[in-house]
């Protein structure tokens, strides 16, 4: 098929066969010390593990594991880790993903007993030849690389389920942070792009739900040609618009970080459209970053915000959305 009649009829795929590298040549250098952006307030506890461990001569996944770590491990954190709120049956389980500049990638679904799935994430990237692990097999696979089973289920969360339990009435609220994904990225100085998120899911889910935080493409996307995107929010709808690729394809046909979040939510508003679904309790939030620099965030109405962390600030904001 000559070149010219392949893009016509393939003209979204020649855009992914040569976005990425159209991108990497006109993209500048970066030249700062590093740079984190994470989701929601307690990104700035994260992001300043991450940063210290990054000046300290860690590498940048190294740092970025830390920092969600110290959210997993903080059982006052009731949407990720130990102290994450349960599924319908009195369960927590927990998602998680991690992925580099190059591609590698690892993956962890429907994880129980385990308290950091970031970790364990990454070792199934560096340790297995598969992506994703999910449920018993992957905490089989935890307890082989040495992580500690344990309760996660903390009081304040057991009383929540129980009080849930007499009406049984399940229904996504946005913004109430039952269902708030730490998504972070980074940059280091040399330009490394890598990223990772993790969740418990939204509470009180049905058994064996999953959302879009550990699916590459959806709740996370790097290429290091051209940038990061992590995303929070109502999960399936990330998953129904691969909002983190989406976010990247963006940034590779040109768009900054900011114009390609926002475009990403705005696909996500069109989808709700054509269905002539309710989207009253619904958010959606995407942080982007890409290889300059240049960082972006957009949602679908308010309430989301993000922290930043670089050498000159450690700040949280608030992202600008589609809807008032």
């Amino acid at each position: 098929m000559r070149r010219r009649a392949f893009l016509n009829v393939f003209p979204a795929l020649g855009v992914l066969f040569t976005g990425s590298s159209a991108a990497s040549r006109q993209a500048a250098p970066y030249r700062g010390k590093g740079l984190f952006l994470t989701t929601w307030r307690f990104g700035l506890e994260a992001n300043e593990v991450a940063w210290n461990s990054l000046q300290g001569g860690g590498g940048l996944l190294d740092a970025i594991e830390l920092g969600i770590r110290h959210c997993e491990l903080d059982p006052r954190e009731r949407s990720v880790g130990l102290g994450g709120r349960p599924d319908r049956d009195g369960v927590v389980t927990l998602d998680a993903c991690i992925m580099d500049h190059l591609g590698n990638a690892g993956s962890v679904c429907g994880l129980e007993n385990i308290a950091t799935p970031i970790s364990v994430a990454r070792a199934v990237m560096e340790k297995t030849p598969h992506v994703m692990l999910v449920g018993a097999g992957a905490r089989q696979f935890a307890l082989e690389q040495g992580f500690v089973a344990e309760d996660l289920l903390v009081e304040d969360s057991r009383r929540e389920w129980q009080e849930w339990l007499k009406d049984a009435d399940y229904k996504p609220v946005a913004n109430i942070e039952n269902h708030d994904t730490i998504g972070m990225i980074g940059i280091d100085a040399e330009g490394r792009l890598g990223g990772g998120c993790s969740t418990s899911g939204m509470a009180f889910k049905m058994h064996g739900r999953v959302g879009d935080s550990p699916i590459i493409g959806a709740g996370l996307y790097v290429d290091g040609a051209v940038g990061a995107c992590t995303a929070t929010g109502h999960g399936e709808e990330v998953i129904r618009t691969v909002g983190a690729f989406r976010v990247v394809q963006g940034m590779s046909q040109g768009l900054s970080p900011q114009a390609a979040c926002q475009a990403a939510v705005e696909a996500v508003a069109e989808f709700f459209r054509r269905r002539g679904r309710d989207w009253s309790e619904t958010q959606i939030g995407f942080i982007a970053l890409n290889r300059r620099g240049q960082t972006g965030a957009y949602a679908l109405r308010p309430g989301f915000n993000y922290a930043i962390r670089d050498a000159d600030r450690a700040l949280l904001l608030d992202a600008k959305r589609l809807l008032d």
